[in-house]
């Protein structure tokens, strides 16, 4: 009984980091909307056409990452509960005498299957927020580069 309540406790903590990555993400996508609405209000810079493409692909990914979360949320709540399952059939079993041990076993590794595709949905939705990232660094280098401060070549030479 011990290896189900380890996992509980492991889809647990994966739900609790997940929800507090789906409220950030969906924080995110708000703030992109908001910021894409103000710069439609304002029709009359002609500099804004880069900036609204910009703030709309970011827009995508961040609504794709949200997607991407709730899919995950969703399988780690079912990974939970067959663990809890797992756990109540192990018990039972023992309380009735039965010598069915297919039964915690079948339960456990499709847990674990769920488990594992959750785990393989979070990968993907950390290379849609690592490329939502780079999206943003390239605007900015592509935009904003002469407005860096020039680096003295002495300072470069005594950095790690």
């Amino acid at each position: 009984m011990i290896t189900p309540v380890v996992l509980i406790l492991a889809a647990g903590q994966l739900i609790l980091t997940t929800s507090q990555r789906l409220a950030r993400s969906v924080e995110r996508a708000r703030r992109l909307s908001e910021q894409f609405e103000e710069l439609a209000l304002r029709k009359e810079q002609h500099d804004t056409r880069e900036k609204k493409k910009l703030l709309y692909s970011l827009l995508e990914r961040a609504a794709n990452r949200s997607r991407k979360l709730q899919q995950v949320m969703s399988m780690l709540y079912v990974a939970l509960s067959i663990f809890v399952a797992t756990s109540v059939s192990i018990g039972l079993l023992e309380v009735s005498g039965m010598l069915v041990a297919w039964v915690p076993v079948a339960l456990g590794l499709t847990g674990a299957g769920f488990l594992f595709y959750a785990t393989i949905l979070l990968i993907t939705e950390t290379r849609i927020a690592l490329g939502a990232v780079d999206i943003e660094m390239d605007y900015l280098v592509r935009n904003y580069k002469e407005d860096l401060p020039k680096e003295d070549q002495s300072e470069k030479l005594h950095q790690p």
